[in-house]
């Protein structure tokens, strides 16, 4: 990814720039019930890796969190938060890598990261999630919302054929995980796992579009896709790999604690 431009070849831009603002893959509701599971109080320090679009910043920010910083990678979306953020004293946006934001230690009481590890090799989710360990004060919590696999036992045939399928339709190599391969990341970095939430990967089901953005907004969403032939065409390609893998694809959402 060019870090300087949104790379718009890449199907969450893509479906950005259709309208799309809910970009996480077990919806709105699943994002929602990691923040209520992080209880974010008004003495909570929060830092969110990969704010992106902003969607989910602002549902941090309405728990009126004693300080809010967003770290992201891509500069322009980083200069896109901070213009949507603007005049908010607590809030800072700062354009880095996850993996080394320059924060001090243990300045954290709670790290939120959503549909950003699973775009990470694995080597590289490790890096991050140590980011997060470190930066947490003793007893934070680490909160993820991530595209997963189902079963744990799946074989890796199934899950190399997957992972191939995503690469190929939005041009990021994605690698999902299963349950206990999040859970065992999340530990190997020295978290314990506190909460584990589950929805079903229906990111670009009419339902779930509905359920996200809203009747006016989903129409509108429609009206660009169907005007817009490159895009129609990625986003049905993206369609079908996610149907036809839907008995295999789930959406996760973990808490994590530092002891």
């Amino acid at each position: 990814m060019n870090n300087s431009t949104i790379n718009t070849e890449q199907g969450h831009w893509i479906l950005a720039k259709m309208g799309k603002r809910v970009l996480r893959p077990g919806g709105k509701e699943l994002t929602e019930k990691l923040i209520q599971g992080l209880r974010i109080s008004s003495d909570d320090s929060i830092v969110e890796f990969a704010p992106g679009l902003g969607y989910t910043a602002s549902v941090l920010l309405s728990k009126h969190p004693k300080k809010y910083i967003g770290v992201e990678i891509n500069e322009e979306a980083a200069l896109n938060l901070t213009h949507k953020l603007n005049g908010m004293s607590q809030i800072a946006v700062l354009n880095c890598s996850a993996a080394h934001t320059g924060l001090s230690d243990a300045c954290s009481d709670k790290v939120v990261g959503e549909a950003m590890l699973t775009m990470q090799a694995d080597h590289r989710k490790s890096e991050i999630i140590r980011e997060a360990f470190r930066i947490l004060k003793n007893g934070g919590q680490y909160g993820i919302h991530e595209l997963g696999l189902k079963p744990d036992d799946i074989g890796d045939d199934i899950k190399h054929t997957i992972q191939q399928s995503l690469a190929q339709t939005i041009k990021v190599n994605a690698r999902p995980l299963t349950k206990q391969e999040w859970c065992t990341l999340l530990i190997k970095e020295g978290f314990a796992i506190s909460e584990i939430y589950e929805s079903p990967m229906h990111l670009l089901r009419a339902s779930r579009v509905i359920s996200d953005e809203g009747i006016f907004r989903t129409l509108k969403i429609g009206f660009n896709i169907l005007t817009h032939h490159r895009a129609r065409k990625r986003i049905v390609a993206m369609r079908k790999v996610f149907e036809k893998y839907e008995s295999q694809m789930v959406a996760y959402a973990i808490i994590a604690r530092k002891p």
